[in-house]
């Protein structure tokens, strides 16, 4: 084994929270055979501990040295999540490098932008679904130190990790970093335009994960298991922030193909999603058991607990005591649904400038599904005249990189944060979003028409993908759907439902607010087709432009459309 220096780092400021690399030193001394990260790679597990995950970190960064690249230099990293996305974090805090996250999914354009506005010296690439971006954007830029990672797919760069790697001695360097030292620009998932670089600073970095850390209590047998993408803060610092601060085993899915299989056999003890995939999972389930014969079966006492017990089991999640959501708006029926097989989801929300962590509905309450749960430790909130929440703590980003106008825009004179969400606090403080003040739409008749709330109204009644009320300059508004190709799927009788739903609906709305039309989508809206956002937030101002003749055209007297 090879020796390695784990002095931990001379930082001046760790008041809040020791920094992530400070505990993988740590953790290698203490802990040094215990794995920490598990890979799969083709069907076969590739394991790394606590001191192979130091080691290899302390080799990168005495590679990246060796290569040219000087402290503060911006490396952007391009990769689905695997262990190695973890080992060059480490690496570029230890090397005291400024990391750039990438989407995996993201096109050409952004990436570039990514890159060019950062100022990146490199890029490591990994991972990929579909490496033609990547290839794009090396091409243009050869400027741009490549290094690849050990993973079919990966565009060709002119450096290997595993050759870097097994070529340098662990660097003997170690940084003098605070809490105000830039560790990273996050780009945001750009719903509304070009993303902008969040600049994230150690000590909110650090303070956020370890929050979260206690707050959830999260314990030494615990198990986390790392899929969302890392470029998102809520992976960044929900999973691999918290897993190294705690130094709990986070295992990773080989793919979209083997992911319900690798959550089984990692059985983590605390998972987090997102809406469209609790929804794609539960969907997964009534296809299989159909909600009528279903509520029979949870009716009756002892068989209740079997039929809970394996639908659980089947996704891979009976060992986990802490479920999440969070990065986009979730149907409280949904959230009811999985209460009602056992499952308790915690609802969550935050935003990249208040690194994923603002409020969560933990320890988990039913009577407050709907809400996306009360202020965490050392966060305040409070709602402004306007209905805009505000929030402020330790855990903040320090700006936006080369935006100082939009920098000044956030926050107030007093640091309280402008969110740019709208909602409203219980007398608990539990908080309830209400949308976004960018997605309220004035219609052609000069009224306002805010459409979140009328969309949770619908998500109550029906069972559909994906769902956008635009209206923007139009009559009325229009309510783009994708429905769920149910078994013998019966269009006429989806239909009749649908109307049904809208008429009781509209029946509660202002009547400019009322649906003039419903247009049934027929291609499903993903992330390559430019709808969703890399966190798979809907991109309203995309569906605007694209369905504003649609709507403006819209048929007398004909609720439904079918896109053809």
């Amino acid at each position: 084994m090879t020796e390695l220096n784990l002095k931990p780092t001379n930082d001046s400021a760790t008041a809040n929270a020791p920094y992530p690399h400070q505990m993988i030193l740590k953790w290698a001394e203490e802990r040094p055979n215990e794995v920490y990260l598990t890979q799969p790679i083709n069907r076969q597990i590739k394991s790394f501990t606590f001191f192979e995950v130091a080691d290899q970190a302390l080799r990168l960064v005495s590679a990246l040295r060796s290569l040219g690249l000087q402290p503060k230099d911006k490396v952007a990293l391009l990769s689905k999540n695997c262990a190695e996305w973890f080992i060059c974090d480490l690496a570029m805090m230890l090397g005291d490098y400024i990391s750039v996250p990438i989407f995996p999914t993201a096109g050409s354009d952004t990436v570039e932008h990514c890159v060019v506005h950062s100022e990146a010296k490199a890029i490591i690439v990994g991972k990929l679904d579909d490496n033609a971006a990547a290839e794009e954007v090396l091409a243009k830029h050869s400027q741009l130190i490549s290094i690849a990672l050990p993973y079919a797919k990966v565009p060709e760069c002119q450096h290997q990790y595993a050759e870097l790697v097994s070529s340098h001695p662990p660097s003997e360097e170690r940084p003098e970093h605070n809490d105000n030292t830039l560790m990273s620009l996050v780009y945001t998932s750009g719903t509304s335009g070009l993303p902008k670089g969040a600049m994230l600073t150690y000590g909110a970095f650090a303070w956020s994960s370890a929050r979260i850390v206690e707050h959830i209590g999260l314990q030494e047998e615990d198990r986390l298991f790392s899929y969302l993408p890392l470029a998102h803060i809520t992976e960044r610092v929900y999973i691999l922030g918290t897993s190294i601060i705690g130094g709990v085993p986070t295992s990773f899915a080989e793919s979209l193909d083997t992911f319900i299989d690798d959550v089984k056999a990692h059985q983590p003890t605390l998972f987090i999603s997102v809406p469209r995939l609790w929804t794609l999972f539960q969907q997964r389930i009534l296809d299989k058991i159909p909600q009528r014969k279903l509520n029979i079966l949870l009716s009756i006492p002892f068989i209740s607990g079997i039929v809970k017990k394996k639908i659980i089991s089947g996704l891979g999640l009976d060992k986990a005591r802490v479920l999440g959501c969070g990065s986009a708006p979730i149907s409280p029926s949904l959230l009811r649904w999985y209460h009602s097989v056992g499952m308790n989801i915690t609802e969550a929300w935050g935003m990249t400038e208040t690194f994923a962590y603002s409020t969560i509905n933990y320890p988990f309450r039913q009577d407050k599904i709907g809400t996306v749960g009360n202020a965490g430790p050392g966060i305040e909130l409070k709602i402004a005249e306007d209905q805009e929440i505000m929030v402020r703590s330790q855990g903040m980003f320090s700006g936006y990189y080369k935006n100082d106008e939009a920098t000044q825009e956030s926050f107030d004179s007093e640091g309280w944060l402008h969110t740019g969400d709208i909602g409203s606090l219980d007398d608990e403080g539990y908080l309830s979003i209400e949308g976004r003040k960018k997605d309220s739409f004035k219609t052609a008749k000069g009224k306002f028409v805010s459409p979140v709330p009328i969309e949770k109204k619908i998500f109550e009644y029906s069972r559909v993908e994906m769902m956008c009320l635009i209206g923007l300059g139009l009559p009325a508004p229009i309510l783009l759907v994708v429905p769920h190709q149910f078994k013998n799927f019966d269009r006429a009788r989806y239909e009749r439902k649908t109307v049904k739903i809208i008429n009781q609906i509209n029946a509660d709305l202002e009547s400019h607010e009322k649906i003039k039309g419903v247009l049934m989508i027929k291609e499903p809206w993903s992330i390559e087709n430019g709808i969703l956002t890399p966190t798979l937030k809907i991109k309203r101002h995309v569906l605007e432009k694209k369905y504003h003749d649609t709507g403006a055209n819209w048929p007398k007297d004909q609720l439904v459309v079918w896109e053809e």
